[in-house]
């Protein structure tokens, strides 16, 4: 089960230079001028979680592997890109691929990095990019609705849900307002079918200068109060110092940030809020030969997160042995929390928790 979010805004914000230091690599160019990124960028990023450091220390685990989130650096869009204005049709047909936005919104002064409207204003630049996506989906949804309005008139009982369904948010993106403040409530999955890019959940990062970065800006003070008001998340980062970070080893980078102020790196904000954004959560395989963290959407149930480690856990479920983490850690392991009667068999009706350690019983 794979997640992403995919990166976006005005050309030269620090999208790429974000990218770049998000996966510590330098596949996307982070050159200063329009549409350097032609093609998407895709980089996986291990998810830091310092949980399983602690149960690889405590099962011995030979072998440690985190779970992980996938970040796609989408080409710069501009004014236009609705009707395929620069690189317009790439860039939506991109964006509609991804499970959620990170919005990089440029907050922080530097004449010699130019700004494609002239002068540095993020609550405008993110108007921009969202009257493209508001417009880009009314083209289509209008097209959408005309055709369903069509069948429903001779009485195509599917036909008749969807124009229930499209005629709130149609009306909702005439008046300015992105799709996701217009979904029926229920409705979420038939929205989502619909490719909607404003019906997206975002994550405004806030790109302020170095001598910002622990505190923010007032640029990014703006951005914090535009989230609020819509209920979105916003991070404040430093493009240009998790750059920096992502160069140094593992070992030097606590001391590196904590000179700065910093507690911890951008990655990890961004992550966190990525994680929260697409409503994820984290669970626990734990034994000699590896500890590992799975990723599963909250409300996930206990057949369906054992499937997202194979098809035949799934397939062939019985029961699973459930040990919450504190539990796990408090009494040193499995044999400990069963003797402690921390340890519950668990059916299929269970709701796998953020942080449980399981091992699945199967048999096909």
């Amino acid at each position: 089960m794979g997640f992403n979010c995919g990166i976006v805004g005005l050309p030269n914000v620090g999208k790429s230079t974000l990218f770049n230091a998000l996966t510590a690599t330098a596949a996307a160019q982070a050159a200063n001028y329009p549409f350097c990124t032609i093609e998407p960028n895709v980089g996986r990023v291990a998810v830091p979680d310092p949980r399983l450091d602690m149960l690889t220390k405590i099962g011995k685990s030979q072998k440690t592997v985190p779970t992980s989130l996938e970040f796609v650096d989408i080409a710069g869009l501009v004014r236009g890109a609705s009707k395929g204005e620069g690189l317009g049709n790439q860039f939506l047909a991109n964006i509609r691929e991804v499970d959620a936005i990170v919005h990089v919104l440029r907050c922080f002064e530097d004449s010699d990095v130019t700004h494609v409207e002239g002068n540095v204003d993020p609550i405008r630049d993110a108007e921009t990019v969202e009257t493209e996506l508001m417009l880009a989906d009314l083209d289509s949804l209008e097209k959408r609705l005309l055709a369903a309005q069509k069948k429903a008139r001779g009485g195509d009982k599917e036909s008749v849900a969807a124009v229930a369904l499209m005629e709130p948010i149609v009306v909702a993106l005439q008046e300015g307002r992105m799709a996701r403040t217009a979904i029926p409530p229920g409705e979420e999955e038939a929205v989502r079918r619909l490719q909607l890019l404003t019906a997206k959940p975002v994550l405004y990062v806030c790109n302020v200068e170095e001598a910002n970065a622990a505190t923010g800006n007032a640029h990014s003070a703006r951005v914090a109060a535009r989230a609020a008001a819509e209920g979105a998340r916003h991070v404040v980062v430093s493009a240009a110092i998790e750059a920096e970070v992502s160069q140094l080893p593992e070992a030097d980078r606590a001391e590196f940030l904590e000179g700065l102020g910093l507690h911890d790196s951008g990655l990890d904000r961004v992550i966190r809020a990525g994680y929260a954004l697409l409503g994820l959560i984290t669970y626990f395989t734990c034994g000699p030969k590896e500890a590992r963290a799975w990723t599963i959407v909250q409300g996930t149930k206990a057949p369906q997160a054992a499937g997202v480690i194979h098809g035949d856990f799934e397939r062939g479920f019985i029961a699973c042995e459930t040990i919450g983490y504190e539990d796990y850690v408090a009494c040193k392991g499995d044999v400990g929390a069963k003797a402690a009667g921390k340890m519950h068999v668990e059916g299929k009706e269970y709701v796998v928790r953020d942080g449980d350690v399981l091992l699945f019983r199967f048999n096909v």
